[in-house]
């Protein structure tokens, strides 16, 4: 497989991708994790930095980063799927209100393991600029603010922006104001994971490439080289999950969709803004993000692809040409300079959503089976929390990571097709019109 063509990002990394060894046969570890993205490999960091005697092995289908981890819009954010009031309503707001300190966390975390580690990923913290264009975009950002206040977080953590302000930041067309976030850098997602694999590595831990999982069961993962046995076993798969045998249901796998322009002059820059690599969003329904890259060009993404029938993931369905088209046409509108820029890179993957659209992390110590993931397209950061926390519930370390509410949660199962297919997929729609209608 040519890795390099997946995205941008993998294209532009300073290896030649070339897979690990893959497993010999079989093998016994302490600790097993399924995914080379950066939930597994994050997971094994901190414990073989916590624990050098370990014996950690990670499997991976392809190679590091082969999946959203390599493919991403390349926000190290803070976001967290489930909002603070849902969060409240279900854990209490003391239970909140940690949960979103966590993760504003985890960026200083992985700014501080990549200046350790030497990881040059073009970290940029220049926070999130995210524009209302229209009075009902504006009413949601000024809500939003208003919910970080009731759980006690000040400008210093979300302000609201008047129009001046945000135009100043990411001048975009019909911008009536935003929001703006310190908590988000910028970053170039595969050198981060690739970087992280190698830093996992040299502390020991065995990754074995081009090894798929055939099964995952108390104790063991099959594989077709051999069996890798372990008292833990760690699933890492996010949008892969459902490949996996009984899990299908268990996470739905939906695309997003980027491009990348060709490095931009500085005069087109100037007009744009993003001076200090800030992410950017507006506050449309159906999500799209876009960053400043360290070599001048906008990297832009969203969500408009389909839901495919039965959870199937295929090569082609990274290339949807109308939603590329989509988001060339939004980019226009945006910024009315790039309307007719050349773009360079096309290409998309599967993000993981859960049926209650919340990320969870846990460790059934019964079975030794642990999980982590249904990010919703919030895993750069998030996944740090998820190996941090991992890695002390596999320790059994009594931490205040292990006390988050996301740990242990359990999503209900996604219904099955046809009713699956229809009901994402209308969703998808639904979010569309009332875009469309400016609602």
């Amino acid at each position: 497989m040519r890795y390099r063509e997946l995205s941008h990002w993998l294209s532009t990394v300073d290896e030649e991708l070339s897979p690990r060894p893959g497993l010999p046969g079989d093998v016994d570890v302490d600790v097993a994790i399924v995914g080379a993205g950066y939930t597994g490999l994050w997971t094994a960091y901190y414990l073989a930095s916590a624990d050098p005697s370990l014996r950690v092995a990670v499997i991976e289908r392809e190679v590091a980063g082969y999946g959203a981890s390599g493919r991403n819009g390349g926000w190290c954010s803070a976001l967290f799927p489930t909002p603070l009031n849902v969060l409240a309503r279900r854990h209490g707001r003391d239970a909140a209100t940690a949960m979103q300190l966590a993760m504003h966390g985890c960026v200083d975390e992985i700014a501080r393991v990549i200046a350790f580690e030497g990881i040059d990923c073009h970290w940029a913290k220049g926070g999130t600029v995210t524009l209302a264009r229209t009075p009902r975009q504006l009413k949601r950002a000024r809500a939003a603010v208003e919910e970080a206040r009731a759980f006690g977080f000040g400008d210093e953590d979300l302000r609201l922006l008047d129009a001046a302000e945000a135009l100043q930041r990411c001048a975009a067309t019909n911008v009536l104001g935003g929001t703006y976030t310190p908590h988000c850098a910028a970053i170039h997602p595969a050198r981060l994971v690739r970087g992280l694999a190698g830093a996992v590595h040299r502390r020991g831990v065995t990754i074995y490439e081009r090894t798929p999982a055939l099964r995952l069961r108390p104790g063991a993962v099959d594989t077709p080289a051999g069996t890798v046995r372990a008292e833990i076993v760690v699933r890492a798969t996010e949008g892969y999950t459902a490949g996996l045998p009984g899990q299908r249901r268990a996470i739905a796998p939906v695309y997003s969709l980027m491009v990348a322009t060709a490095p931009l002059p500085q005069a087109t820059w100037d007009a744009i803004g993003l001076a200090g690599r800030e992410t950017f969003s507006d506050f449309r329904h159906l999500i799209i993000y876009g960053q400043r890259t360290a070599d001048g060009r906008l990297a832009f993404g969203g969500r408009g692809a389909p839901y495919h029938f039965g959870s199937k993931i295929e090569p082609g369905y990274d290339h949807e040409p109308r939603v590329f088209a989509a988001l060339h046409a939004a980019l226009g509108d945006l910024f009315p300079v790039l309307r007719d820029v050349e773009l360079t890179h096309t290409w998309g993957g599967p993000l993981g959503i859960a049926r209650d659209w919340a990320a969870s992390v846990g460790l059934d110590r019964g079975t030794g089976l642990g999980w982590a993931g249904g990010y919703v397209g919030d895993g750069v950061g998030t996944a740090n929390l998820a190996g941090r926390t991992l890695a002390d519930l596999i320790r059994g370390v009594g931490s205040d990571l292990v006390k988050l509410p996301w740990v242990g949660h359990r999503s209900r199962r996604w219904e099955p097709e046809p009713l699956r297919w229809l009901g994402v997929n209308a969703a998808l729609n639904a979010v569309r019109l009332a875009d469309a209608f400016k609602r």
